[in-house]
């Protein structure tokens, strides 16, 4: 089974979100994987929560809006979960940036967690996405990433993969205890992972695909295998 973490800050937010994307998400996720996948808030996901079922694999989605507007004690659960578990995460965008901020912040010792925006827009640098942080820098659409390591999670595929970006925000620091998967112009840390344990983040969403850029698919194929691979190594 897959825990499908949704990273929306309300109930009505994660109603919208979840005719939006989070089902077509799951879809995806069961036909790729063939397991059962649970779609559950942020807030209800702690350790006790992850050990009552019979996971596999983690998911953590992205969001739409600030760091700011995050109740801090939501994310306890977690925080307490990445640190603590030994199944393979992959977050997504926001879910990337939580794994940063995770592992470079104790979230019982800090009020609020930040935005980390790439950059301003350079004089005459036009705002394409005006209505969404005007003035910041937004990578959006396929683009594309460069591998600079060898890791499980890009098996398959071409050194630079194209991708689907839809953020303003990045991870500045990598985190101790982490590697570097993969950047691009834009964004340094596109990729990333904890250097014992299959926890990856990265900064586009591989669950946004489509036929002409698959790779994204490949990606999420690539995950599920990791952690079919841990599964079977751990009932031997």
């Amino acid at each position: 089974m897959i825990l499908f973490v949704a990273m929306a800050k309300s109930g009505e937010d994660y109603l919208t979100r979840a005719a939006e994307s989070y089902f077509k998400a799951k879809l995806r996720f069961e036909e790729i994987s063939g397991w059962p996948c649970l779609i559950t808030r942020c807030p209800q996901v702690t350790p006790e929560f992850v050990n009552h079922y019979p996971f596999r694999a983690i998911f953590i989605s992205g969001f739409g809006y600030g760091w700011d507007e995050i109740d801090l004690p939501d994310l306890y659960g977690i925080y307490d979960v990445l640190h603590h578990t030994e199944l393979p995460v992959l977050g997504a965008c926001g879910g990337h940036q939580l794994i940063g901020h995770a592992f470079n912040e104790d979230f019982r010792q800090v009020q609020t967690l930040i935005d980390k925006p790439m950059r301003k827009l350079q004089p005459g640098e036009p705002d394409w996405n005006y209505e969404y942080h005007p003035g910041w820098f937004v990578e959006t659409g396929m683009q594309p990433v460069r591998t600079v390591q060898h890791d499980p999670l890009f098996s398959g595929l071409p050194e630079t993969i194209y991708i689907r970006q839809s953020h303003y925000c990045e991870v500045k620091q990598l985190p101790d205890n982490f590697i570097l998967l993969a950047t691009n112009d834009n964004c340094r840390l596109q990729a990333i992972r904890h250097r014992d344990k299959p926890i990856y983040g990265v900064q586009f969403h591989p669950e946004v695909y489509t036929d002409y850029y698959p790779h994204g698919r490949q990606i999420l194929q690539n995950f599920f295998t990791i952690a079919e691979s841990q599964t079977t190594a751990e009932e031997q």
